[in-house]
């Protein structure tokens, strides 16, 4: 059995130094990036998403990646049953004659599908990794910025943000693109193995020698800012800190989670949060009303034009609490909103496909990328900003206070706590 990677065992992001990060906003910047990467790619390409659209930058990422694949570079890439299921035969038909190796996780071409609790659970995570060197993390599927699914062709493209890196992250990145294509491919891969480590003639040789390399490999800072806990001077290529961020069922459950509140509770200056599907657990919106009893600045950035009803209503009911508790609150009307970041400080940021609700923080498997890096920072810092001033900033709550607001808050609540239990979900939130 091959050893199974140190990070994934650890339950804490495991930060690695000598990384260049750069900041991509919207598909405008990635699917460029990412092409050129692919174009330069020598002999292996991994992407997994939960959206591969059939329109026109879509098709140029798909035409991309047959081109490497021709030349010899093995191609694999993974989509979404649910969220892929419109361009499903589109991407069969334009890969049906190249060596590109399309696997679909938990389709639904079956009725009985439907039906099934476990498809409840959604590969949402957007990570490609070219040739172990260079990778793409974020919230951007691979549809053009200005197509709405629900909505059709829109004039102004949607918010939203990637990051692509190069440096030592990128190993965990491939290891979990791997892991999500077997997974899809033969319904299972090296996460699997951990339940059989210890079993056998050799688990106990296996396990020390897997406890062996951890403590070779892996160092665990003792907070999300060591060892270098201002980090304000100026930054050059591959001296940037990140850890990968992978959220799924089993042992990277609350990765995302928890260095999120990990961050937020050391934060001293600002904290800014830009998430389209707000609906946090009672531990979440805690931290960030003691960041704000505390003088932190406190900023919510959400849709200001939902694309769901019921999470534009999810987001609602919890802003009276909010506010009282001295968060800013601002909606996004300029476009469609779809980024998921956080700033904590000039410090530390996510950037990544992970929403703060019950889907993605205990359901869908998700990837973000975590930096602690000055120079990254105050550039996050400037784009937020600009992002920020195209917001309106809500300062009554009327559809949360009354009984009709009591209502809709334990609505909201039922309907959470349903979908959870559907989905096999056991924890409180």
């Amino acid at each position: 059995m091959e050893p199974l990677p140190a990070w994934y065992l650890r339950r804490r992001a495991h930060y690695l130094p000598g990384n260049e990060v750069r900041l991509l906003k919207g598909g405008d910047e990635l699917f460029p990036a990412l092409i050129g990467a692919v174009n330069q790619a020598r002999y292996e390409v991994w992407l997994t998403t939960y959206i591969f659209h059939h329109d026109e930058s879509a098709r140029a990422v798909a035409q991309a990646l047959a081109a490497a694949a021709q030349r010899g570079v093995r191609v694999r890439v993974v989509v979404d049953g649910f969220g892929s299921l419109a361009s499903i035969d589109d991407l069969r038909a334009w890969w049906a004659h190249s060596t590109v190796s399309l696997v679909v996780y938990r389709p639904l071409d079956r009725w009985w599908a439907w039906l099934q609790p476990e498809h409840l659970r959604r590969l949402h995570q957007k990570v490609a990794v070219v040739d172990d060197e260079v990778g793409f993390v974020g919230g951007i599927n691979v549809i053009d910025d200005r197509v709405e699914l629900h909505q059709g062709l829109q004039s102004t493209p949607r918010l939203d943000y990637a990051v692509q890196v190069r440096g030592p992250v990128v190993h965990p990145m491939v290891q979990a693109a791997r892991a999500m294509w077997t997974r899809s491919a033969f319904g299972a891969d090296w996460r699997d193995e951990i339940s059989q480590l210890v079993r056998g003639p050799n688990g106990l040789r296996r396990a020390r020698e897997l406890m062996r390399s951890m403590r070779l490999t892996v160092r665990t800072p003792k907070s999300p800012w060591s060892p270098a806990p201002d980090r304000t001077e100026p930054s050059h290529p591959g001296a940037v800190e990140a850890a990968f961020l992978l959220r799924d069922n089993l042992r990277q459950r609350h990765s995302v989670q928890a260095a999120l509140l990990q961050a937020c509770g050391q934060a001293r200056q600002e904290i800014d949060i830009v998430c389209p599907y707000f609906y946090p657990g009672r531990i979440l919106r805690r931290a960030l009303v003691r960041a704000a009893q505390r003088g932190v600045r406190v900023r919510l950035l959400l849709q200001g034009r939902p694309d769901y009803k019921i999470a534009a209503l999810a987001a609602s009911v919890l802003y009276r609490e909010l506010l009282a508790g001295g968060v800013q609150i601002f909606e996004y009307e300029a476009a469609a909103l779809h980024a998921k970041v956080v700033r904590v400080d000039e410090r530390w940021a996510t950037v990544g496909s992970s929403n703060l609700d019950p889907l993605s923080l205990l359901v869908n498997f998700e990837a973000n990328l975590a930096i602690r890096d000055g120079a990254f920072l105050r550039q996050l810092s400037l784009a937020l900003e600009a992002d920020f001033l195209k917001a309106r900033a809500v300062s009554d709550t009327p559809t949360s206070v009354g009984w009709s607001g009591a209502l809709r808050r334990r609505a909201v609540a039922m309907l959470a706590r349903l979908y959870l239990r559907l989905a096999g979900v056991r924890a409180s939130y």
